[in-house]
């Protein structure tokens, strides 16, 4: 060997050991947030990238960083398939290290994302979809269940208009899980109230034209007309009903899931008159205003629910993560389950054995246009709804993890 070759192997060896902290030193590897929304359908507008906004602003409240590690978000189209949804979690659990997963956007893929955030122990904050049955027979440890629900929307929106005169009903209704849902505990709402049910007819989920389906509404001689429907497939459906004049005969319009989205969708006018049921309105306090002028900083329209929810469940899931000092999902499920839910619109808030996010809901009916004293000034609060006559009973929902 040359004194050259065996100096240069002697020089390497001898700064080693100086190479050697640098590595070990290496940044801790970051807590990710993982988004599986609606990117490009017709959940985008009330989820979609707005979404990952309120993600963000959640990590900016918490300080950004959970144990000593950065927290980070990543999105994914999950194309409001379940397969799709169900795939791209696997792929993030078993090969990104996915730390807790959020959204879902159609009940469909919610569905099927709870499923394998139940084999594979990982929190899932729910937040799109709306099937009650996230939280009856399908429940999971591991899935919570922020914002909306059907049984909610049916018993607040559906049981007020039974209540006003609407005694007889029909329905338009979205052929998924989402749909199938809103409509049952719809129906359940309305005979419980002494109403009856006329009939139903399904609609394909992305659909463009509600004509065939508003001309069977028109004909059943229904006094309410419920579309259980959502983004824009209830915005289209609402157009194309101005347009058939479907109210002209006396029939009033029973729109059973409107986020603040589809009202700058439709516009001011076209919404006069709704009645919706929600938790969260970006209007409703200073506290809300404030945040949501935060939100509109990055999206320029208000946040809906589905954003306000993204916030909340968040931010509970990193404090108790904190509390817990660890983000293994027993461990979080259980302080996320015993800690109080407490934001900008939830004060000591409880997540029940269900996982059931337990809101105070609102029923707002969307104001006149002329009475609007700045640009989103949408709505009038009619009444709260507390939370022990807004959720569906612990008993009767069928999950699995509640003690008879």
């Amino acid at each position: 060997m040359s004194k050259i070759h065996r100096r240069a192997i002697l020089t390497g060896m001898a700064t080693l050991p100086l190479a050697v902290p640098g590595l070990v030193q290496a940044q801790p590897r970051p807590v990710q947030i993982g988004l599986l929304s609606d990117m490009s359908g017709p959940f985008r507008d009330v989820g979609g990238p707005g979404n990952r906004v309120a993600a963000e602003l959640a990590i900016q409240d918490f300080g950004g960083s959970l144990l000593g590690r950065p927290v980070t978000t990543r999105q994914a189209d999950g194309q409001n398939r379940a397969d799709v949804s169900a795939g791209l979690a696997r792929e993030w659990i078993d090969n990104l290290g996915v730390d807790v997963l959020v959204d879902g956007a159609a009940s469909s893929s919610g569905l099927a994302i709870q499923e394998v955030c139940r084999e594979k122990k990982r929190i899932y904050l729910i937040t799109g979809p709306a099937t009650s049955d996230m939280t009856g027979a399908k429940c999971s440890p591991y899935g919570m269940h922020f914002g909306f629900d059907t049984y909610a929307l049916a018993h607040g929106t559906g049981t007020a208009l039974t209540k006003s005169g609407g005694d007889s009903w029909y329905f338009i209704t979205s052929d998924y899980a989402f749909g199938h849902a809103l409509e049952r505990d719809t129906m359940a709402a309305v005979r419980a109230t002494g109403g009856k049910v006329l009939g139903a007819v399904r609609a394909p989920l992305n659909n463009a034209d509600f004509s065939s389906f508003l001309i069977q509404a028109r004909a059943s001689g229904a006094k309410v007309i419920g579309f259980a429907l959502a983004g824009t497939d209830l915005q289209n459906c609402i157009k194309q009903a101005a347009e058939f004049g479907l109210t002209r005969g006396g029939a009033r319009i029973a729109t059973l899931l409107v986020q603040v989205t589809d009202l700058v969708a439709l516009g001011h006018k076209t919404c006069e008159g709704m009645v919706l049921t929600d938790s969260f309105y970006w209007d409703q306090s200073e506290a809300t205003r404030a945040w949501s002028r935060r939100y509109m900083a990055k999206m320029t329209t208000p946040p809906g629910l589905q954003h306000a929810a993204v916030y909340t469940g968040v931010t509970h899931w990193l404090k108790a993560a904190q509390a817990a000092g660890s983000t293994e999902a027993d461990a979080v499920a259980a302080q996320m389950k015993a800690m109080p839910v407490n934001d900008m619109y939830n004060d000591k808030v409880r997540i029940r054995e269900d996982g059931r996010t337990l809101h105070v809901m609102h029923l707002w009916e969307v104001k006149k246009e002329a009475e609007a004293k700045y640009k989103y000034d949408f709505c009038k609060l009619l009444t709260a709804i507390p939370p022990d006559q807004a959720w569906r009973p612990l008993s009767e929902g069928g999950c699995p993890l509640v003690k008879a």
